[in-house]
Parts: structure tokens; sequence; C-alpha cells
């Protein structure tokens, strides 16, 4: 099954998206390489804000990890042409808004990796760093990868 159809098959439809944001680009391919910027957690008209461990519980951070994590797919896709043509996820940063004293970061962003790993099976396993801070606009997630692409 390709990817794209694995995606669909999981409830989510990516497409395209500009990609020039007026100071930065969403994304950028150097080579086979794609690197999103940030993604904040909002996706499909729906947004998540708030601080983990003070507003908002370890199961809707995961949320909004899936949430960031589709739209770093979105940028990807718009380099790539289809997520068909990624060869693995490389490398992701995924930051969560915390509240003092909150320290489950792996808990949340496992949202992002557990949707990369459906996806894409062995192509998705990739190096990760999920760390805590505040996110502009608060923001409960905010997260970066980096995609090899054919």
């Amino acid at each position: 099954m390709s990817y794209e159809a694995k995606l669909r098959e999981l409830g989510h439809t990516v497409e395209p998206v500009e990609l020039n944001a007026g100071k930065i680009m969403l994304a950028v391919r150097t080579g086979n390489l794609i690197y999103t910027s940030g993604q904040v957690s909002r996706w499909g008209g729906q947004e998540i804000k708030g601080k983990l461990g003070a507003d908002l519980t370890v199961e809707q951070g995961y949320t909004a990890a899936l949430y960031s994590a589709l739209g770093c797919l979105a940028a990807v896709k718009t380099l790539a042409g289809s997520l068909d043509n990624v060869v693995r996820i490389v490398k992701v940063l995924g930051m969560v808004n915390v509240a003092p004293g909150f320290d489950n970061t792996p808990g949340v962003i496992h949202g992002c990796s557990d949707l990369l790993l459906e996806v894409f099976g062995e192509a998705g396993r990739h190096a990760r760093s999920a760390v805590g801070m505040t996110i502009p606009n608060n923001y409960a997630v905010e997260i970066e990868l980096i995609a090899e692409v054919g």
C-alpha cells in the first residue's frame, strides 16, 4: 500500500500547501532532504492551544503532536510531489508548551512518532528530540522534521 493510501486509510488527507510564509519558508529542499519549519498544533480547522500539565492532558498533547505532524507532511508533500516519494523520515524535533514541572514531553511527541511509524513503517523510524519550552501563540506543540526523498 502506498504511503498516501495508508494516510487516507487512517482518515487523513494531506494536500500541498503554500510554502512561502513571508520571511520564512514552511519547508526547503536541498538535494534529497526536505527540512520543515516548525508546524504548530492546528489541522483541518482545529487547533490545540495551552500548556501541558496545566491546561492540557498528555492525551490532548498527543493529538496536538499528530496535528503538527500532519502539517509537516503537507509541507513535505508540496516539495516531494507525493508522500510516496519519501525514502525515510530522518529526524523529528518535537517541542511541547509546558507548565512548570511537566516532564512527559516524550509521551506527547509520541503522537507524531506513532503516525509516522503507522504511515511509513520502518522508513518512518526516526531520530527524535522531545523538549519542553514556551511556544509562540500558546500552541500546545510545534514539530519540525527532516525527510529524505527520492
